[in-house]
């Protein structure tokens, strides 16, 4: 499958409750970065890699995020996904489902980013037959991410969500790649998180981990949302002088 072909859902709507004392007023996927919204680099970066759709799956300030995407599309397909109440990550993608047309389809978390190259990404999914990928970053703060270990054949064996310690120095880098028959494995309620209630009910099933040297950025706190601006504002002055 090529990146045209394949929807990306980017999951929009945390209350980003940890990060209100830096960002107030927008949600957490609006927060300024080089005078622009973060979920915009996670865009670009999709559309430099040749996707058409995405679906955003909003919530928190619903308007405020599908009002400025209609606006700005990027020369993008972009569709949304409304949760009316929270309904975690794993009901935020269950209820995008009648919006998801592709087979498999991508899912990125809206409020982190990691330059991957989705081709490869693509194909180590469906080599593999995967029901399942998920991308496996350097663990650089395990104790706030979910932790993974792979097995020699490429199959997660153990998921858990934000401990203390991992056999295997890797983290959920908040990336998937789903087959389009995920839906029927997931739980009846309509409320529930990818990272606590469902990934690690996929162990023995076709979950694999892509391993990738790269760390991932994200914004969920203050303290790493003033990282990831400084990370990008010296990547700016880099190519503003070439």
């Amino acid at each position: 499958m090529k990146n045209a072909d394949c929807d990306c859902v980017i999951l929009c709507g945390g209350l980003g409750t940890r990060l209100r004392t830096a960002v107030k007023d927008v949600p957490k996927v609006m927060a300024q970065v080089n005078g622009r919204p973060f979920l915009d680099l996670i865009i670009e970066h999709l559309k430099g890699q040749g996707v058409d759709r995405i679906v955003l799956c909003t919530g928190y300030q619903a308007d405020l995020v599908e009002s400025y995407y209609r606006e700005h599309y990027f020369g993008l397909t972009i569709d949304f996904s409304r949760e009316n109440q929270p309904l975690g990550t794993g009901g935020a993608l269950k209820n995008a489902h009648p919006v998801i047309f592709s087979d498999p389809f991508l899912v990125f978390n809206g409020d982190s980013f990691l330059p991957v190259d989705l081709e490869a990404f693509l194909d180590f999914h469906q080599k593999n037959d995967a029901l399942v990928s998920i991308l496996a970053s350097p663990a650089g703060q395990s104790a706030d991410f979910g932790t993974l270990e792979i097995d020699r054949s490429g199959q997660v064996i153990s998921f858990r969500e934000k401990i203390q310690e991992a056999k295997e120095p890797l983290v959920n880098a908040g990336i998937y790649c789903f087959d389009g028959t995920i839906f029927e494995y997931m739980p009846e309620e309509e409320r529930f998180s990818l990272e606590n209630d469902f990934f690690p009910s996929l162990i023995g099933e076709k979950f694999y981990g892509y391993r990738t040297d790269k760390k991932f950025m994200d914004i969920g706190t203050p303290e790493r949302y003033q990282a990831a601006k400084d990370v990008f504002k010296k990547r700016k002055s880099s190519e503003d002088r070439k």
